[in-house]
């Protein structure tokens, strides 16, 4: 096995036109950590974040490899319960911000934070397995942990127009939900009713006055509608607050007493806490029901530049995806 391996590796703010692959020692196993060969990963807006400012607080290890997701092979599995060359996902715990993450040929993954994949995934594609991770698991969770999601429910996704919008409406559609989707821009229609939305609805930031309800809402703008949100909920509906492309961050001067509707229930999901069972339930499901992840554009592992020089350009839709098949 070779000694160095390619990677992104960044020590302060690094946009696109800045970063380059380098060559860097490829980890040790140790105990409490697996070797990796990392096969594929997408690329998040929290990377971005971390290229463009995060990577100045200190609570960032400097240097670092950004990449908070992934799918590989296990090389070393230690003292963990992996075999040699099992399929795998790793995500979140601290990823790419408190130890290298997935920009890289080989990563080193705390098991904790390392999954299987289960077999009945284990023949798709990569760039299929790739762009599952973050955004599905925090589909899945909105949904399902939090929204307890059920067949006969009907769900509102507010600000569908996005990479989780769309994965929860593949994932509500395929279980049978009648699905609701907002969107601000007139051209995203047909997109969202090909992902499976019932009906799509301009959003103008005031469903609730033009009669939309739900028994089940996922708020993906955030605290910039999310009042609005709680408005449409029917008796004994839920309420999942789980984005801010709103833009707004906070909810100043909430008062849940007269905010929340009597009966009606606001939860939120955070995503730094995925599960074996999660993810075995995800990827089951996705192969299941032939879900094809919406993937903008897939760059092989060389053209990484390349692909961050599209993720700061913007425009697009969908996932940017990385894969590493050599």
């Amino acid at each position: 096995m070779e000694k160095t391996m390619r990677a992104l590796q960044i020590f302060d703010v690094t946009p696109a036109g800045k970063a380059m692959l380098i060559d860097v020692p490829i980890p040790t196993a140790k105990p409490g950590w697996v070797l990796v060969r990392v096969r594929g990963f997408g690329l998040n807006h929290a990377e971005w974040e971390l290229r463009h400012d995060e990577i100045r607080e200190d609570y960032i290890t400097k240097p670092i490899i950004p990449g908070i997701e992934g799918v590989g092979e296990v090389v070393d599995p230690s003292d963990q319960p992996f075999s040699v060359g099992q399929k795998v996902c790793m995500l979140m715990g601290g990823m790419g911000r408190m130890w290298d993450g997935s920009y890289a040929q080989y990563c080193l993954v705390r098991a904790d934070h390392l999954f299987a994949v289960p077999e009945a995934a284990c023949d798709l594609p990569w760039a299929t397995l790739a762009a599952l991770p973050e955004t599905f698991f925090t589909a899945w969770g909105s949904l399902f942990e939090c929204l307890q999601l059920s067949v006969q429910d009907t769900l509102l996704i507010r600000a569908a127009s996005c990479g989780l919008g769309y994965a929860a409406i593949q994932i509500a559609h395929a279980l049978g939900c009648h699905v609701i989707a907002t969107t601000h821009r007139k051209r995203y229609v047909e997109l969202l009713e090909g992902f499976g939305a019932d009906e799509v609805v301009m959003d103008n930031g005031t469903l609730a006055d033009r009669g939309v309800r739900a028994n089940k809402v996922l708020e993906l703008s955030g605290p910039a509608t999310l009042r609005d949100s709680l408005l449409c909920l029917r008796p004994g509906g839920i309420c999942c607050d789980t984005g801010i492309l709103g833009g707004q961050f906070t909810l100043d001067g909430f008062d849940p007493i007269k905010e929340i509707p009597n009966g009606r229930y606001l939860t939120g999901f955070f995503s730094n806490y995925p599960t074996q069972q999660a993810i075995h339930d995800i990827f089951s499901f996705v192969a299941e029901h032939g879900i094809e992840p919406f993937v903008a554009r897939v760059f092989d592992f060389n053209h990484l530049v390349d692909a961050l020089k599209m993720q700061d350009a913007g425009g697009f839709q969908g996932k940017l995806v990385v894969i590493n098949e050599s």
